[in-house]
Formats: C-alpha cells, sequence, structure tokens
C-alpha cells in the first residue's frame, strides 16, 4: 500500500490587505496561490474556499487549531494574485503565512 499523505488543497500565502497609496481595506486580503503566474491562470481558482489554519494557546473542542474560512472572490492584478474575503478578517500578524486554497465547490 501507498502510505503517503495525499494533500487535497494549493498551497497559497496571504501576502496582505487589499490597500492604495493611503488607505487599507482589512476586509479584503491578497492571496498568492502557488503556481499561478497570470490573470488566465486565475480562472480555475475563483470561487474556491481559503482555510487560514492557527494553532491557539488554549484548547477548544478538544484542539489547539483553529481555522478562518474565506473564499476567492476575484483576481488582483496581472500576475495571479486574488482577493479574498473571510468570515472574519485575518489577523495582521497572519501576513506571509501559508493558506489552504481548497479545490472546492468545482465549477467544471
Amino acid at each position: 500500500k501507498n502510505k503517503d499523505k495525499m494533500r487535497l488543497y494549493s498551497k497559497g500565502i496571504f501576502m496582505g490587505y487589499r490597500r492604495g497609496q493611503r488607505n487599507q481595506y482589512e476586509h479584503t486580503s491578497l492571496i498568492k496561490v502557488e503556481g499561478v503566474r497570470s490573470r488566465e491562470d486565475t480562472d480555475f481558482y475563483l470561487g474556491k474556499r481559503v482555510a487560514y489554519v492557527y494553532r491557539a494557546p488554549t484548547k477548544r473542542n478538544g484542539s489547539k487549531h483553529r481555522v478562518i474560512w474565506g473564499k476567492l472572490t476575484r483576481s488582483h492584478g496581472t500576475s495571479g494574485t486574488f482577493r479574498a474575503k473571510f468570515r472574519k478578517n485575518l489577523p495582521a500578524r497572519a501576513m506571509g503565512a501559508p493558506v489552504r486554497v481548497m479545490l472546492y465547490p468545482s465549477r467544471v
């Protein structure tokens, strides 16, 4: 038997918040997904769920791991970056941290 673990999500990075020169909008996060380099490549991922998994100091429901769920809403720029909305805004300490881009819901 093949006992290797299968990864059922794509890796992404939380790059920061949508912003202009002087204002930043914390309700919209910028996500860079591994392997997506152009705006044309972004179409497959639009609408996919995103999970920011982190460890908290106290246990809740028997686990120290917690998740903030979000969704990729649209592309941002021309280099394959996404805008995402999360149920609760991601904390600033999460900048540069990995996020999981789930391969559902499917639009195929």
